[in-house]
């Protein structure tokens, strides 16, 4: 009973339709964290003071490097003309080189998410991801996350002020990029709870420790440098401090000193005495600092997770049957074995038809534990579909009660498919590609994409004509397969039309390697 009250509620709040496959994307980094189907960000930052860049007791961390390179990156905006901001020119390798940016964090970062970016998940997205998921899977708040950032072609400006500079010129930054005073403090103190200063990015600032558990000669901030909390406000205030920024040996470069007492130390009092004070402010700056895009960019609403969701959704075509294939994820719940999630899917002659049980496959959480999710499996072992009749779209039963986007349904396409009899030649290496088109759809075009980046490194797809049969191939009476011919056995590859002037990609990718020998 539990189970389906939750998932009740959460469809009264369901952020968005599936299928959209941006936000399917992004909504996957986002909350598929842990477990079964985590995207792999949060594996990298556990436990928090793990730097894969290193070995243990280097006194860095990869939360700290990713949280200081979402607020570099965004440090560029300037709110009067808006250029700069989260767009990911960090990157590049003048932006590293400036004074501002000294330290390996930024690249470090960058590569780290190589494994994040597709075509739906910009270089920026995935770093403020990534500032996301270090915050909330290191004791942090919840950050409310948008998506749909663009990666620059170019460098920006210089952003972020030096230690040394003055008050004033701190103060100048931060209004530039679009903060007050009072919240230059808040973003200040919210940052550095987590990380420090290294001696070889800051040599004026930081000397050789000869620290055993900080070998890399990391200063920080605060006594948990690797955990979100209010230490940095509560030992500024009792005045057991060690960060190099607020007691260093010269007074010039304690820009945090300078900053927490700009107003008389109220701001940062208030973040001592109160915790929750502290953990909300940091939140709603957080998020800010995150939405801070070019002008011209226009982010998603905020992603929440959707309560139902097919994932991994695939049908193929093998000779005379339609092989159907997915997952689906139960959000906010955790394994029962007397729950009974069943697939429902309604075909093109008006027919409802519906699975045993569905096969259990694990869990998953999100942000640091707060969410649980469940997933179960339907495969093409046990869904032998008419292709005559089809599928438009699905729909799941939970212990007998309907799951289907109230009344809509989740909508899929089968107007196009991979076809089993693609296959490969050996020596020297080839392919072909066939794919499985319903008769009586206007198939205006038919393509491969292959997904690579521009010369900026941008994810790109790339779109590939496949020309239409001269003479129709029948995969079976409702389907004609159109072919291609491949040669390079690396490039992946998706499949896209275009359906009365619409475009549709499916969402599983292929290489010719992979098939059936010819």
């Amino acid at each position: 009973m539990n189970v389906l009250l939750t998932l009740t509620y959460l469809s009264a709040v369901r952020g968005y339709t599936w299928p959209s496959p941006q936000l399917d994307a992004l909504e996957t980094v986002r909350f598929n964290q842990e477990g079964f189907n985590a995207g792999g960000l949060a594996a990298l930052i556990q436990p928090c003071t793990a730097y894969i860049f290193g070995g243990p007791n280097t006194g860095r961390s990869d939360a700290a490097d990713w949280i200081r390179t979402a607020y570099h990156d965004m440090a560029t905006y300037n709110k009067s003309d808006g250029t700069g901001g989260m767009d990911a020119s960090i990157r590049f390798i003048e932006e590293q080189e400036r004074p501002e940016n000294a330290g390996n964090g930024f690249d470090n970062t960058v590569i780290a998410m190589n494994s994040q970016i597709n075509r739906y998940v910009s270089i920026a997205d995935s770093l403020a991801l990534a500032a996301i998921v270090a915050i909330e899977n290191c004791g942090g708040p919840e950050i409310a996350f948008r998506g749909g950032r663009s990666d620059a072609g170019e460098p920006n400006a210089p952003g972020v002020p030096l230690p040394e500079q003055s008050l004033e010129t701190h103060i100048a930054a931060f209004a530039r990029q679009g903060f007050t005073p009072t919240e230059m403090i808040g973003l200040v103190a919210c940052g550095h709870t987590f990380g420090g200063v290294q001696h070889d990015a800051f040599p004026d600032i930081v000397g050789e420790l000869d620290d055993p558990t900080s070998i890399d000669d990391v200063a920080h901030f605060d006594s948990t440098f690797v955990t979100f909390d209010n230490a940095i406000a509560t030992e500024y205030i009792s005045g057991t401090t060690r960060s190099p920024l607020i007691v260093g040996a010269n007074d010039t470069t304690n820009s945090d000193k300078q900053i927490f007492s700009s107003d008389g130390n109220t701001t940062i009092l208030s973040f001592a005495t109160s915790a929750e004070v502290y953990t909300s402010t940091c939140a709603d700056l957080f998020a800010r600092m995150l939405d801070t895009v070019p002008a011209g960019v226009e982010l998603t609403e905020v992603i929440t997770p959707l309560p139902i969701k097919p994932s991994s959704v695939e049908f193929v075509m093998n000779q005379d049957t339609m092989e159907l294939s997915g997952q689906v994820r139960l959000w906010n719940t955790t394994e029962d074995p007397s729950l009974i999630v069943q697939l429902q899917w309604s075909d093109h002659l008006g027919e409802t038809h519906t699975t045993g049980p569905l096969g259990f496959l694990g869990t998953s959480s999100s942000t640091g534990g707060k969410y649980s999710a469940v997933w179960y499996t339907f495969n093409s072992s046990s869904i032998h579909l008419d292709p005559a009749a089809g599928v438009r779209s699905l729909s799941f039963l939970i212990n007998g009660v309907l799951e289907d986007q109230n009344g809509l349904g989740f909508a899929v396409q089968d107007a196009f498919m991979i076809s089993s009899t693609s296959c490969q030649i050996e020596n020297p290496p080839s392919g072909r590609i066939d794919v499985a088109v319903r008769n009586g759809v206007n198939v205006t075009r038919l393509y491969l994409e292959e997904m690579t980046t521009d010369n900026v490194g941008r994810p790109i797809v790339v779109e590939l004509d496949i020309t239409p049969p001269a003479s129709p191939v029948a995969a079976n009476p409702a389907y004609t397969v159109w072919s291609m011919n491949l040669t390079d056995p690396n490039a992946l590859y998706g499949i896209g039309a275009q359906i009365g002037g619409v475009n549709y990609s499916t969402t599983d990718q292929h290489r010719f390697v992979e098939f059936e020998v010819c």
